[in-house]
C-alpha cells in the first residue's frame, strides 16, 4: 500500500510530542490519554489522535498511550534514534553556542567538526570539536560520513558554501544564514531566520496589545454612553 504524504504541520508537531513524552517519563507517568496529553500540549485530543493515526495510531481505547512506547516510536519516525554526524560552518558566537548545546548529543546529533575562515579561530576546540579551515571541507565530510551541515555564516558566503556541501554529499543543511538556498530536490534545507522569528513575535505581541486597547476603548465608550443616558432620564 502506498504511504500517504504527511503534512508539514504534523511533522512540525512531532518534536513537541517527543519533548512532552520525555517530560512525562521523567515524572514517572506510564500511560496517558489523548485528553490528558491535549491539556499539556494545548492541542485538541482529536488533533492528537489524527496526527498519530498518520503513523499507525499507537493508542488503545480505554487505555490511552503507553508513554515510553510512544516516545520510542516517535523517535524512530523522526530518525533521532540513529546517529547523525554534523558539522558547523561558521565558528562565531552562534556557531559556538550550537556546539556547546549538549542536548544535541542526547538526540543523536554528533558535532564532528567546525569550520571558519578566521585564522584566530582555527585550531581552537569547542566542546570537543576542532575549528578548521574551509580548504579541507570536502575531504572531512567524506572521511567522517557527515550528513548534516549547519550554516552560521554571512548570507553573502552561504550560496557558495552550500554548493560545496552539496557536491561533497551533504543531504541536509540547517541554514541560519539570512538567505534562501537553491539546492537539488534530494537535499533538505531547514531555514532558521532569527530576525524573521523575532518579527513574528513582535506581530503577535502588538496584536494582543492592540486588541486589548480596542476592547478598553469600546468599554469606556459604552460606559460613557450609558452614563449620559441615565442622566437624561433624571427629573
Amino acid at each position: 500500500m502506498e504511504q500517504k504524504p504527511i503534512s508539514k504541520a504534523v511533522i512540525a508537531r512531532l518534536p513537541r510530542y517527543y519533548r512532552h513524552l520525555s517530560e512525562l517519563m521523567e515524572e514517572g507517568v506510564e500511560r496517558i490519554s489523548s485528553n490528558e496529553l491535549s491539556l499539556r500540549m494545548k492541542v485538541t485530543a482529536s488533533q492528537i489522535r489524527q496526527d498519530l493515526n498518520n503513523f499507525g495510531g499507537f493508542g488503545q481505547q480505554g487505555y490511552g498511550y503507553n508513554v515510553k512506547y510512544l516516545y520510542t516510536e516517535i523517535a524512530k519516525i523522526m530518525g533521532v534514534d540513529r546517529q547523525h554526524n554534523l558539522i558547523i560552518i561558521g565558528a562565531g558566537n552562534l556557531g559556538q553556542a550550537i556546539a556547546n548545546y549538549a542536548n544535541f548529543e542526547r538526540r543523536g546529533f554528533l558535532i564532528k567538526g567546525m569550520f571558519d575562515i578566521n585564522p584566530r579561530l582555527i585550531g581552537r576546540v569547542v566542546r570537543g570539536a576542532e575549528i578548521m579551515g574551509v580548504e579541507n571541507l570536502e575531504k572531512f565530510i567524506v572521511d567522517h560520513e557527515v550528513q548534516i551541515a549547519a550554516l552560521t555564516i554571512p548570507k553573502t558566503k552561504a550560496p557558495e558554501i552550500a554548493d560545496r556541501l552539496v557536491a561533497a554529499g551533504i543531504k541536509a543543511i540547517w541554514n541560519f544564514a539570512h538567505t534562501d538556498l537553491v539546492v537539488p530536490d534530494d537535499v533538505v534545507v531547514e531555514n532558521v531566520h532569527l530576525s524573521e522569528s523575532l518579527m513574528r513575535l513582535s506581530y503577535r505581541v502588538c496584536s494582543i496589545q492592540d486588541e486589548k486597547e480596542r476592547r478598553e476603548r469600546a468599554q469606556d465608550g459604552g460606559t460613557s454612553g450609558a452614563g449620559k443616558g441615565e442622566r437624561r432620564q433624571q427629573p
